[in-house]
């Protein structure tokens, strides 16, 4: 049966970002149009605009950050399509908290493992390394022993600022930087005996957070204190109050 190649360059416009013109790294989709970019990207675009830099479709008249998602299965698509660039990311990650002195997180660290394959010189499909199957169980066996504690942490502290809501017996909680605000939301829903965690809004130096957003992304880009403590604060959504 005879199979059509597709050069890589036939399929750039798909795999690439409009407002870089690299390919995608940590790829976010905006919710209302379906349009992709890179996360970093977007969401430096989307702090001076509230419309898709493609379509120009309103995201979001006061909050578009909210409205925009991590898009994993585009993402390993690109890193499957174009050779070495997820070797080349993680390194370039490595050597990034190298610089600054910390430890490379944990989730980087088993990234960079995960993508050690070589290709079958039959077929040119990749392989994963012999013996791989049985080290891929005994991993998983570990990491769901582990409960994210290998992740890097993040120390925050959960402030209310409503008198609509009472506040956390214990307020200081340290977590796994890739938990999100969703699972936040749902921590405190669940200590204060909330019907929905929809019913919160968590901010973060009084700007409301998208529920997509890790906690690792929100002390990157919205955090001035590095070295205290994630100050965020939780209220009653707006339409409540």
């Amino acid at each position: 049966m005879l199979t059509r190649k597709i050069k890589l360059w036939d399929i750039n416009a798909h795999i690439t970002c409009r407002l870089c013109s690299g390919y995608l790294i940590d790829a976010t989709t905006v919710t209302e149009c379906l349009h992709t970019f890179c996360r970093s990207c977007l969401v430096k675009y989307l702090e001076e605009n509230n419309t898709c830099p493609t379509c120009r479709i309103v995201i979001h008249q006061s909050h578009p950050l909210q409205y925009i998602g991590h898009d994993r299965t585009m993402q390993d698509i690109v890193y499957k399509l174009v050779p070495g660039l997820q070797e080349a990311e993680m390194r370039k990650q490595r050597e990034f908290y190298h610089k600054l002195g910390m430890e490379v997180p944990g989730d980087i660290k088993g990234e960079a493992c995960s993508a050690k394959q070589h290709l079958d010189p039959r077929n040119g499909e990749t392989k994963a390394d012999e013996g791989s199957n049985k080290e891929t169980a005994e991993e998983k066996q570990e990491e769901d022993n582990d409960y994210h504690r290998s992740d890097e942490q993040v120390s925050i502290c959960l402030e209310c600022n409503s008198s609509k809501l009472r506040g956390l017996k214990r307020k200081w909680i340290r977590c796994s930087a890739q938990a999100t605000v969703l699972h936040l939301k749902k921590f405190i829903a669940k200590k204060l005996n909330l019907s929905s965690f929809n019913e919160l809004d968590i901010l973060c130096n009084e700007e409301i957070l998208g529920k997509d957003h890790t906690l690792k992304f929100v002390v990157v880009t919205r955090w001035r204190f590095k070295k205290a403590p994630l100050l965020l604060h939780y209220r009653p959504k707006m339409d409540l109050l």
